[in-house]
């Protein structure tokens, strides 16, 4: 699959990705990509994000492929059930934790649990061995239940501009070598 045949949704986390994230640079670069926006980027109310991914998906008039960062990844799988269009593929990073008491600010486990099912779609999660948002452990539990395959970026921490990931070549690289294979 190529970028011209697809509509590519980016879909950030809580309080959005800035100008310097690898969200908004693959968004300026990739000329079919658009980012789903929300109205509360910082106070995320998941019926509303859940919505805004659905409506985005249900929109499309090209098959939708995700790239979607921390708690835009549990939005993208919570969102599923209100799809009317099937997706051709979801590159996710960094997902939280959403099902741990801890995870701050406390409101961001409204988008859990996950479900435990195999993705309807072919997908990638990558995650670090020192995201403070979610350990290790759990996002290969997560990316083995949801039949994902698995990329581990290293001490990559939320793989965020804060963690030095703005231009992030080797995602670029990830997410084209998926899309070659959709």
């Amino acid at each position: 699959m190529k970028v011209k045949d697809t509509d590519i949704l980016i879909v950030p986390g809580y309080t959005n990705s800035g100008p310097e994230h690898w969200q908004s640079r693959w968004e300026a670069k990739l000329s079919t990509a658009r980012r789903v926006e929300q109205a509360e980027w910082s106070k995320p109310v998941r019926e509303d994000w859940t919505a805004q991914v659905a409506k985005a998906v249900n929109e499309a008039e090209k098959p939708v492929v995700f790239i979607a960062h921390s708690l835009g990844v549990a939005t993208v799988i919570q969102a599923m059930p209100q799809f009317r269009k099937p997706i051709a593929g979801a590159f996710l990073v960094a997902p939280p934790d959403v099902a741990n008491p801890a995870i701050r600010p406390r409101h961001l486990m409204t988008f859990g649990p996950y479900p435990r099912e195999p993705l309807p779609f072919p997908s990638i999660v990558v995650s670090s061995s020192n995201d403070p948002f979610c350990p290790i452990e759990v996002a290969e539990d997560i990316a083995s239940a949801w039949g994902s395959q698995f990329i581990h970026a290293g001490e990559a921490e939320h793989i965020n501009a804060e963690a030095g990931y703005g231009p992030w070549p080797e995602g670029t690289m990830a997410f084209a070598n998926f899309l070659t294979r959709l």
